[in-house]
């Protein structure tokens, strides 16, 4: 399943880039992209899931985003809403894990019940069993993050590897999560 949000103008993007900054420093930091974004909570977007962010689009390590890289950030949140929306089968404005398994299996993910109940409990920030879109979006690049590093050791995709212990923390120690 893709989700692809069409771009908006550049005059657009520019209006939102501008209310978004603050304090007109000419980029958006982590504090700033919180503020602005909405979990449909009325919290505080998760700061883990922006500083994720952050980094993924922070492309001269600076740690905030510039009006060029501003751009792909919002199609990047805007793609993740629209996923997030379209496994919110309930229309309830989070994931149960039952949505969470159906998301993940959609994504090519094939986990154990088991797992996916231990996702939902170490994202769901309000002790509730389900997890909210700015929760769902650190799930999925986490699992990404260390899917991806994973299959690095697994060449013979059987999913097994074998590493030594050095090994196995210079690869979760390098990794961006």
């Amino acid at each position: 399943m893709t989700f692809v949000s069409p771009m908006p103008s550049r005059e657009f993007l520019w209006d939102v880039f501008q209310r978004v900054d603050k304090d007109r420093s000419g980029a958006i930091s982590a504090d700033e992209l919180q503020q602005a974004l909405s979990n449909g909570t009325w919290t505080p977007f998760n700061p883990e899931t922006v500083r994720l962010m952050i980094g993924m689009f922070d492309k001269n390590q600076s740690g905030t985003v510039s009006f060029e890289e501003f751009g792909a950030l919002w199609k990047y949140v805007t793609d993740w809403q629209n996923c997030f929306r379209s496994f919110d089968s309930d229309n309830s404005g989070n994931i149960d894990k039952h949505e969470l398994k159906t998301a993940l299996t959609n994504f090519g993910y094939r986990l154990s019940d088991n797992i996916v109940e231990m996702l939902v409990r170490k994202y769901d920030r309000l002790g509730q069993g389900t997890i909210y879109f700015d929760d769902f979006i650190q799930c999925c690049i986490v699992l990404y993050t260390l899917t991806s590093a994973f299959r690095k050791y697994d060449t013979d995709q059987d999913g097994i590897i074998t590493i030594h212990y050095e090994q196995f923390l210079s690869m979760v120690f390098s990794l961006k999560i």
